[in-house]
């Protein structure tokens, strides 16, 4: 202002106003009815309003905020010099983070003082006071001038506009996005997560950011007082889970952690965090077809974990390859996975009596998906692994099923390997020249009645289908499973019915076949030439010599060898054995039941490796001799025509074939004879 011609301010020394953005006023531009030629001036005079130069939209949002509203007295919560001051008035949008500082600790802690210091000691207090950009500070929360309660549907804080609000900086602002730890994917997932869509779907007893981090106090959950620190998350999900919570904190999971063994799981270590799916939803880690692999199975199958511990590191692979354990993972989500039987929150150790699986309990468990279950039938162990005492009959059924198939299998090989290279000489010496190929005249004799061809193909269809659908059960993610599963779910859905329809219809040709043996005239031939004889033990080691070239003679077979011979009492011991272990297993409460689940797991695993011992063995002796021997390849035609040549009758056959022929000449002469009589 102006005296005696000189421009004075009165507060050119004021470092308060000089500072301010109103610095370039002068004081009667708010101090209406102040006269400068009169100095000092009146004590009193009149009210500064803001309202006379300011009247846009930042008043209009003033006015209908909670500040301007009435506080305390009557008077208004909070006026435009609580916030701005008075000559130091700043403009604090753009500002430095200094700045903004200075703002949440002095100038709404006024007011909120609790508040504020509880938000400056949080994580984004901390980085607001360290300067860092895109901190937030509380206008960037609650805004600035319209600043309204947060039960108001349009408060930014308010739970409807929450998420949002946390979304803004965490996910849609780069910078911010680029400092945090979490990736954005892991800060979307909420909105896609059980909570986020029932909170969207207008349920506002969802739980929201704050829910969980808290509103003005978030920490990091590796700060032990944050509310989502390890030891804390049970509390903080407990605030919406309360019963829940309650029954996880009686459980060996809850009292490791109050007892600060933090690798023991918690909430968010079974659910997830952000993404916390409904159990019933198949992506769900807890659904019940994840829940075993993705839950249990890195904490119970952990070397580290089992060992520091002094846990059982096996628990997940014995379950693994159980029924239970491959039904689950061939897609059943009705067969028991791990919490079926421990539980879910309430999981204790087998030795506690409240324990769902404690020796009391566990018919009752047991009789949740095993109606009938008895105190027999939990009498073995769950988790089979075949090597502690009480299992060394398992064990031993194991280990003698494993050196049967080694030896058995593997001495098919040698012998048919000897005898494909025998033969393949002899053919490639005939197409040189070497050995002149003798003609035989074009003859069929019948190998295989119908009906036996009949029997042949019930077998073969129903055998192949168990082999098939038996490995695709105990093997779901093998190479040649996958495609099945993808291809055709509803195929691989009823595999497991698939499997008894053939198993009953090899029982019933089983059964047909034991009729045509012991009734029709045919069948009770080809029972007496299929009995053992004192020749088929010495025949074996005659051929073997003959293929290695130690003996130039080989061995003449009758109608069947000892290599058919075997076959087929094999065939009906392993039919025999398949056919009672598997009733043993498709009717496993009544069995387990009456011989407790020791002898039903010994019974398991002998319908398992004779299962292997019987595919190998069609694989490497049955169609050997039918596909890959040199003597009839591409095939032996005898299964669908049911004849065989006169050739492969001398090759294979020759005592047989002298027998038809002694026969054909004993015919002729008595026919002789008969016309002898007759013309004489």
């Amino acid at each position: 202002m102006e005296r005696g011609g000189t421009t004075v301010s009165l507060y050119v020394n004021s470092a308060t106003f000089s500072s301010s953005t109103h610095s370039s006023l002068d004081c009667v531009m708010c101090h209406e009815g102040l006269n400068p030629e009169t100095l000092p001036h009146a004590t009193k005079i009149r009210k500064v309003s803001c309202l006379t130069c300011h009247d846009g939209e930042d008043i209009a949002s003033y006015t209908a905020s909670v500040h301007a509203g009435p506080g305390r007295g009557k008077k208004t919560a909070a006026s435009c010099v609580d916030c701005h001051g008075k000559h130091e008035v700043r403009r604090l949008s753009g500002v430095e983070p200094k700045d903004r500082v200075h703002f949440a600790q002095e100038t709404c802690a006024r007011c909120h003082s609790d508040v504020a210091q509880t938000y400056m000691t949080s994580d984004h207090g901390k980085a607001l006071a360290a300067d860092v950009k895109g901190a937030p500070a509380c206008i960037d929360c609650h805004g600035e001038h319209g600043v309204v309660s947060p039960s108001a549907d349009s408060a930014a804080t308010s739970r409807s506009q929450q998420a949002g609000l946390c979304l803004s900086c965490h996910l849609d602002n780069p910078e911010v996005r680029a400092r945090v730890g979490p990736s954005a994917g892991f800060i979307g997932s909420y909105e896609q997560s059980v909570h986020g869509v029932a909170f969207r779907e207008g349920n506002q007893g969802a739980a929201t950011c704050t829910d969980c981090h808290g509103s003005h106090e978030m920490k990091k959950g590796s700060n032990p007082t944050s509310s989502v620190a390890k030891q804390n998350i049970a509390a903080t999900c407990g605030a919406c889970h309360g019963d829940v919570a309650a029954l996880y904190e009686r459980s060996t999971h809850g009292k490791a952690v109050a007892a600060g063994i933090f690798a023991s799981a918690t909430c968010t270590d079974c659910h997830g965090e952000h993404g916390i799916l409904s159990p019933r939803n198949e992506l769900s880690p807890v659904s019940p077809k994840n829940v075993s692999a993705q839950v249990c199975s890195p904490c119970h199958a952990s070397v580290r974990l089992t060992e520091k511990y002094g846990l059982s590191s096996d628990r997940f692979s014995t379950f693994e390859d159980s029924y239970h354990g491959l039904a689950g993972k061939g897609g059943s989500i009705e067969v028991a996975n791990c919490a079926s039987c421990h539980g879910v929150h309430d999981i204790l150790p087998s030795s506690d009596p409240a324990s769902r699986v404690h020796k009391a309990n566990l018919a009752q468990t047991c009789g949740s998906c095993h109606p009938g279950a008895n105190q027999n039938f939990t009498a073995g162990k769950v988790h089979v692994d075949g090597e502690s005492e009480d299992e060394e009959i398992l064990s031993f059924v194991t280990s003698v099923y494993i050196g049967l198939i080694v030896v058995t299998v593997g001495g098919m090989f040698l012998h048919n390997l000897l005898d494909f290279l025998r033969k393949s000489r002899q053919k490639f010496a005939v197409r040189r020249g070497a050995v002149v190929h003798r003609q035989v005249p074009h003859r069929l004799y019948l190998r295989m009645s119908l009906s036996e061809r009949i029997q042949h193909g019930t077998l073969m269809i129903s055998f192949v289908t168990l082999v098939i659908t038996g490995f695709m059960l105990k093997f779901p993610d093998a190479w040649w499973v996958v495609p099945v599963r993808e291809l055709s779910p509803a195929v691989f859905g009823i595999r497991s019915l698939l499997h008894r329809i053939a198993g009953v219809a090899m029982l019933a040709a089983s059964a047909y076949h034991l009729y045509y043996l012991l009734l029709v005239p045919r069948g009770k031939a080809l029972l007496r030439d299929l009995l053992p004889v004192t020749k088929d033990l010495t025949d074996p080691f005659k051929v073997i010599a003959y293929n290695l070239g130690i003996s130039d003679v080989k061995p003449k077979f009758g109608r069947f060898s000892y290599i058919e011979k075997v076959e087929y009492w094999a065939l009906v011991w392993g039919t025999a054995v398949m056919g009672f272990t598997g009733f043993v297993l498709w009717f496993e409460n009544t069995f387990i039941g009456l011989m407790g689940k020791l002898w039903w797991d010994v019974g398991l695993a002998i319908h398992y490796y004779e299962a292997w011992l019987a595919t190998l063995a069609i694989v490497v002796w049955h169609f050997y001799f039918v596909l890959v021997n040199p003597d009839v390849y591409p095939m032996n035609l005898a299964w669908w025509k049911g004849t065989i040549s006169e050739e492969e009758m001398e090759e294979e056959h020759p005592l047989e074939l002298e027998e038809i022929h002694q026969r054909e000449r004993e015919e002729r002469e008595r026919d002789e004879q008969a016309q002898r009589k007759d013309s004489e």
